[in-house]
């Protein structure tokens, strides 16, 4: 994402591991219909039960049970399964074939589920879900379990130890008054009795919301305030504490931080770490899963020098990265990565921001999301940014020149340039942006921020960088094409930046090629790799040490192995693919594993050795 000038003007399935542990249904187990492990490891079976990786290998009936449309919501990211609901005679399933191994002391199902309904009955079940195993029924809810949220539901499957089985959701509903049974987040642990299962794999903290006030100085270079972020457990597992990224205290030092916490409510603060990045929050008690709680601290920012992502280019400030947002915990606990200089480390969930900047009247201040500007008090104004569904806030304060257009598509393009930049540059900015924004939107889908903000500045060291409906770029046609396919590539699609950079580097570059028309003939003829430890899929902890290298490789050969991939599958599978791909993890995650079972799926030829000779691992 943060492309040096050579960089930016140069070049729903399931992992293999998994299947193991998951037999799809119809697909026999390597060793007869009811093999398993000799013994039990420790294992979590449910393959995709937060529907946040598209629908396989969850078989549905109908097809759009699987589903992130409004009338209901997620327990967790984005995703859920949504079983009747019509208010007219239904039956609805929802299935996949799990293998519960041998030797495990126990096996627990547990399922989140919310109930409404239409009915207005104390007495009578006319609508119900029953769950399954085989021709086992397990439990059966109806529309008399109604509860306004979601209700985590257990049931002991120990018995079925050693069998591959078929696990079922049918909803069925009756001729009027309709009943909904909304399922997330659906797990089967399972155990040898003496080792605890391992860690739940989902993403939490989830659904946070900030609520952000700031004022600033008279340059806009200080800014003070509070922020407050909402946030709820989606894992099994409790949280006893949560990490508040800093991530521009890399800009300075810990005994003199750009990103200053104080007054923490809510909870009780740590000492920093990670070179005063992090910062750990205690909760008060053990936030269980389903439940919500809120912090609260004054922030205060100070923008240092220079024409960085945070920096000031003499009176124009760039403040990217500046606000404290919550790290992820997962499967590999929390992320706590260094910031690194050389690219991004950022990797957080999609969140909802309300920001307040109040700020003198001669500054401009583009930010994330839609703006409006009211009067503040005497010689000021004050600007409210909301932003839905975004993974970051950044914004820019200064007495730039602003343009503004409308894409044919409808998206409103503001460009806003420091002194330097001729009118001209800036016209054409706004007629590439207008462009860009229209293309990629016709590849991968709508875009959904409503505004784009460019802010252009020829001293940038980097090239370009992106945040959620706002980029810094110089003027440059190509780098400016790239930063906006990001917004679909780390910012609708997200991932973990640190860990799998070439998932927004490599797609964002193909992208950029794909809306310029270049077609990446012969260009992985020129791949010559500088040792055998050298492979797309690197971490940054490998590209810090190896910087020289990070552009060519992640950037040139990633999205060189996009084309070919376009040669294996046919331009129009490839097109799909990627459309589908965007629309199975919108405002989720996407991993290597997932996108190289997706782009299999996509076609009878083996791609083993393409992801062999391409170097893509994962």
């Amino acid at each position: 994402m943060r492309t040096t000038p050579h960089k930016a003007l140069g070049a729903g399935a399931l992992t293999v591991a998994a299947v193991a542990a998951l037999v799809l249904p119809g697909t026999p187990a390597a060793a007869g219909p009811h093999s398993a492990p000799a013994a039990c490891a420790p294992a979590q079976v449910i393959g995709n039960g937060g529907f946040e990786s598209g629908t396989s290998p969850w078989t549905q009936s109908p097809s759009t049970l699987i589903t992130s449309r409004s009338g209901q919501t997620a327990h967790g990211g984005s995703s859920y399964a949504w079983l009747d609901g019509a208010g007219s005679t239904r039956t609805d399933t929802l299935g996949q074939s799990v293998t519960i191994p041998s030797g495990c002391a126990t096996a627990t199902l547990g399922f989140w589920l919310h109930t409404d309904t239409a009915e207005t009955t104390t007495s009578v079940a006319y609508d119900k879900l029953t769950a399954k195993i085989g021709s086992t029924t397990l439990a059966t809810y109806s529309n008399l379990d109604e509860n306004t949220g979601y209700v985590h539901r257990t049931i002991d499957v120990s018995s079925f130890a050693g069998q591959t089985v078929n696990l079922s959701f049918t909803g069925t509903e009756d001729s009027s008054l309709q009943t909904s049974f909304v399922l997330d987040d659906i797990t089967l642990d399972t155990s040898d009795g003496s080792t605890p299962p391992p860690a739940d794999a989902t993403r939490t903290p989830a659904a946070p919301a900030y609520t952000v006030n700031l004022s600033s100085d008279t340059s806009g270079t200080v800014w003070t305030g509070h922020e407050n972020v909402t946030f709820t457990n989606a894992s099994a597992t409790a949280l006893g504490e949560v990490y508040l990224r800093l991530w521009d205290n890399y800009h300075g030092t810990c005994d003199a931080m750009p990103i200053k916490v104080s007054n923490v409510t809510g909870g009780s603060a740590g000492a920093p770490s990670v070179a005063c990045t992090a910062l750990k929050i205690d909760l008060p008690s053990p936030l269980a899963q389903g439940r919500s709680a809120t912090i609260g601290f004054d922030l205060g920012i100070t923008v240092p020098s220079g024409a960085d992502r945070f920096g000031h280019d003499g009176a124009f400030s760039f403040i990217g990265n500046a606000l404290p947002v919550l790290a992820v915990r997962d499967s590999a606990g929390w992320h706590l990565d260094p910031y690194t200089n050389n690219g991004e480390s950022f990797y957080s969930l999609a969140a909802d921001f309300k920001v307040t900047l109040d700020h003198p009247n001669g500054l401009l201040v583009p930010a994330t999301g839609t703006s409006t500007d009211t009067p503040g008090s005497s010689g000021r104004t004050v600007t409210t940014a909301t932003a839905s569904k975004v993974r970051d806030f950044a914004w820019a304060a200064g007495p730039f020149a602003k343009i503004s257009g409308t894409s044919a598509a409808g998206v409103p393009v503001n460009v806003y340039s420091v002194s330097g930049i001729s009118s001209s540059s800036a016209q054409s900015m706004l007629s590439t942006a207008k462009t860009a924004v229209d293309a990629h939107a016709a590849r991968f889908g709508a875009y959904p921020y409503g505004e784009l903000d460019a802010v252009i500045d020829n001293n940038y060291w980097f090239g370009g960088m992106e945040y959620p409906g706002f980029v810094m770029d110089l003027v440059s046609t190509t780098a400016l094409t790239h930063e906006i396919a990001h917004q679909w590539w780390y910012g609708i699609v997200g991932d973990d930046e640190y860990t799998s950079p070439w998932l927004d580097e490599s797609f964002t570059d193909y992208a950029t090629d794909l809306a310029q028309g270049k077609t990446g003939s012969n260009c992985w003829s020129s791949v010559s790799w500088a040792s055998g430890t050298e492979k797309i899929t690197n971490s940054m902890a490998y590209w810090d040490a190896h910087s020289s290298r990070y552009s060519t490789v992640v950037y040139g050969y990633g999205k060189c192995a996009l084309h070919d991939l376009r040669r294996v599958l046919g331009d129009t599978a490839m097109a799909k693919l990627l459309k589908d791909y965007a629309t199975a993890h919108w405002y989720g995650v996407s991993t290597t594993a997932e996108f190289k079972a997706a782009a299999q799926a996509a076609t009878s030829t083996d791609l083993n050795s393409f992801w062999t000779q391409h170097r893509i691992d994962g």
